[in-house]
């Protein structure tokens, strides 16, 4: 027997998880449009915290400090032109979490544990209501462990590289071989970390994106939540 509560009956909340670049924001925003569910960027919270930190001369590993600071932010997301806007201090740092400055320090500021309490707690509230598509590195072992659909998306690092040096290509000044090699690290960081590392929960569902295409991997998404969502009736 399932218990039902207002508003829960006909929306489950999806986790997605996996490394840097694999593709979970895209394939989330889609995911979620599709269903008319809330997406959530956890990542960009991360990176708001990051640039934050920077601006104010914080050192990744100075935790006493950085735990401090990040206990003064006010970190919103809302509706944008290209998907999701976030706003820090009601300054809105969309464009600006995504240099290649904020990019190389988000995983050291990740492995903050007060940072992770903060933003986690925050990333609950949001789902309390269902219908959320979040995306991160461990949300589905430890933000929303009770996620009724948890994906683990990924892909070959040699893949991920290739993507990411599309997107940029003409605004940073970067090799291919740079950028393999910055996130084979950010895997490592990743999964090494103390608190919350990046794993595959047990109960997920293991998507490889090398050879797919976006749209491919939001459909299969797509028809899994349904499937969960009819089992759930």
């Amino acid at each position: 027997m399932v218990m039902q509560q207002d508003g829960d009956s006909d929306r489950i909340n999806i986790a997605i998880d996996g490394p840097a670049g694999a593709g979970k924001s895209t394939v989330a925003r889609k995911v979620a449009e599709q269903l008319d569910y809330i997406y959530i960027d956890t990542g960009a919270m991360y990176r708001a915290v990051t640039l934050s930190a920077q601006r104010a001369g914080i050192e990744p590993r100075d935790n006493e400090r950085l735990a401090k600071h990040a206990r003064t932010l006010d970190i919103k997301l809302a509706p944008g032109e290209k998907g999701q806007a976030v706003f820090l201090n009601s300054e809105n740092i969309t464009d600006l979490i995504r240099s290649r400055e904020v990019t190389l320090a988000v995983s050291h500021i990740a492995a903050n544990e007060t940072v992770r309490e903060l933003l986690s707690k925050l990333q609950r509230q949001l789902a309390e209501r269902k219908g959320v598509v979040m995306d991160g590195r461990d949300i589905g072992s430890h933000v929303l462990p009770n996620a009724e659909l948890k994906i683990f998306l990924t892909a070959s690092v040699q893949e991920r590289a290739q993507r990411r040096y599309k997107e940029i290509a003409g605004t940073q000044s970067i090799t291919l071989e740079q950028l393999e090699r910055e996130i084979a690290e950010r895997d490592r960081l990743d999964e090494q970390r103390e608190i919350s590392p990046l794993i595959c929960a047990k109960d997920a569902i293991v998507l490889d994106s090398t050879s797919m295409s976006i749209d491919e991997v939001a459909a299969s998404i797509v028809k899994l939540s349904r499937t969960k969502l009819a089992e759930a009736k």
